[in-house]
Parts: C-alpha cells; sequence; structure tokens
C-alpha cells in the first residue's frame, strides 16, 4: 500500500478523536520512526510503499491512539530539549513547559565564567529529561537525580546511557528525608552542598482531575501527577525545607509549579526566608516556575 494512501485513512479514523493538526503530528512520528522518514521524502517520493508487516504496525499504532493512549508511550520514545528520551508508563511524559524551567536554569547558571564544579540535584527526575539535559548542556555541570521509583529510574539510567551523560541516581523517597547528607551513594561521592536544587514534583490536586484529558489521566503514573487538596504544596515544603540546608550560599532551588498556586508557592518560600523569588509563566500565559536563592 502506498503510504499516502494510508495517511488518509489514518486521518479518516481518528477524526473523531483529535484534532486535523494533531493528527498530522501523529502520522509523522510514526514516519520517522517507523520509515526513518520526515514529512519533506515524502512529498518528494509520493510513491512510496509499505509491506504487509509494516501495514500490521501502523493498525496497531492506530488502534492505540483509538484508546487515547499517548503516541510517545506507544511508539517508547520522545524528545525533550533537542534530546532522545526514552518514556514508558512508569515515567510522565517531558512537556514543553519543563523545557523552558531547563532553559531558564542553564541561562541562569554563568557556567561559561564558573571555574568549579556546578553541583546540581534534580528531585523527582522520572525519566531524567532535567537532569540529563542540564548535564548535556552545562559543561562543568555534577548532576545527582533523585526519584521514588525504581522503575522510573531504570528508565533514567537507560536515557543517561543513549544520550552519553553520567548522572547519579538515587531511589530514595524523599519524604523520608530529613538531610540530603542521609541520601544513600554508590561509587558517587554525594555533595554535601549543591549550587542548583530543581523539581517538578506532583502538583495537580485531585479537585483539578477534571481538567486532565483522558490521554494522561488513564496512562500516565498517578504517583507523578496528583498530591492530595488537603496538602498541595506538600513536596514544595519539603524540598525547600531541605535546600535550606543543603544549598551552598547563593545557590539556587528552581520549581516547577501548580499554576493556580503561584502566589502560595511564592508565600511558602517567603516564609521559609528564600530571597530573590520570581515567578515566571511559561509559553501559554500560566504562573509556571519558580526561582529563588538561599
Amino acid at each position: 500500500m502506498l503510504l499516502k494512501t494510508y495517511r488518509t485513512t489514518f486521518l479518516l479514523e481518528l477524526s473523531t478523536i483529535y484534532d486535523a493538526q494533531e493528527i498530522e503530528s501523529f502520522f509523522y512520528l510514526i514516519l520517522e520512526c517507523f520509515h526513518n522518514k520526515k514529512r519533506i521524502d515524502l512529498a518528494l517520493g509520493p510513491n512510496m510503499e509499505m509491506d504487509a508487516m509494516q501495514l500490521l504496525r501502523w493498525e496497531s499504532v492506530l488502534a492505540e491512539l483509538k484508546k487515547e493512549k499517548p503516541i510517545q508511550y506507544i511508539l517508547g520514545e520522545t524528545e525533550f530539549y533537542g534530546l532522545p528520551f526514552l518514556v514508558n508508563v512508569n515515567t510522565l511524559i517531558p512537556r514543553p513547559e519543563t523545557e523552558e524551567l531547563v532553559e531558564w536554569i542553564i541561562k541562569s547558571t554563568n557556567y561559561e565564567i564558573q571555574s568549579t564544579k556546578l553541583r546540581i540535584l534534580d528531585i523527582g527526575t522520572g525519566s531524567g529529561c532535567i537532569a540529563i539535559s542540564l548535564a548535556k548542556n552545562i559543561p562543568n555541570a555534577e548532576v545527582s537525580a533523585i526519584d521514588v521509583s525504581e522503575k522510573a529510574l531504570a528508565t533514567a539510567k537507560k536515557n543517561a546511557e543513549i544520550n552519553k551523560i553520567v548522572v547519579n541516581f538515587i531511589n530514595v523517597d524523599i519524604l523520608k528525608i530529613n538531610d540530603l547528607a542521609e541520601l544513600p551513594t554508590s561509587n558517587f561521592q554525594l555533595p554535601t552542598q549543591f549550587d542548583i536544587i530543581v523539581s517538578n514534583p506532583p502538583y495537580v490536586r485531585n479537585l483539578e482531575k477534571a481538567e486532565i484529558k483522558p490521554n494522561v489521566l488513564e496512562y500516565e503514573p498517578h504517583l507523578a501527577l496528583f498530591v492530595e487538596d488537603t496538602d498541595a504544596l506538600l513536596f514544595y515544603r519539603k524540598i525547600a525545607n531541605l535546600a535550606k540546608e543543603n544549598l551552598s550560599e547563593n545557590g539556587q532551588l528552581f520549581f516547577e509549579i501548580n499554576q493556580y498556586l503561584g502566589k502560595e508557592t511564592v508565600e511558602l518560600l517567603e516564609d521559609l526566608g528564600f530571597k530573590n523569588i520570581e515567578l515566571k509563566k511559561d509559553i501559554y500565559g500560566n504562573d509556571r516556575m519558580i526561582r529563588s536563592t538561599r
């Protein structure tokens, strides 16, 4: 079958579930993953064919998309900050807003004039997208990353290997740690003070579930998404308290946050004595990230 012919069927089959632009993006992601071809290749080679086995693979993906399973989980991969990442149901799918957070951190480091290692800790690393992207783009970074999920860390370790980056991954529940000096180490000597601590912790309240699309609600790990309505800033409070003790003088704390709780998160940091607190909006105009200094 000609790929251009199948494209018509593919778009039609999904048209009642997704908008046309999203279906187009699915088609070309699969085209690149399965055939190592891009949109321009199909335009220049309209008679490109696929055999019965390839058609079967496309039909399998189509069936999963009809169930609103995220395309990243179906293909098992995505791109973040220009780097390839494996993803699965044990890890959140990295989002553009988090790329903005990474960009903000990189621009804040002044690593070009740093003569010593920048010690960075990523808390709740998931796929490792933040930690690995920072390690890849800050030449003098010494990066450690924490997650409560062993399965998520297994994926993060594979992603570090794929991107040829060294990150010290640690399996621990951050809520059960009273001092970062308690963190377990293997063959890596963990610093007691960090220059940067960053976290994109669970921040979606249960009351906000009605706003969540089925492809997120039904497939992405709730452990990494949701917090109780009664204590939505649980992780922020815990991490900020740890940062008070384990950030170097003038060290920076970065958070990705719940867009509805920007004011409350700023007040939390103010109450804990952090300075130079800056609340930043994402590309969609939502309060999404905070930077503060010890």
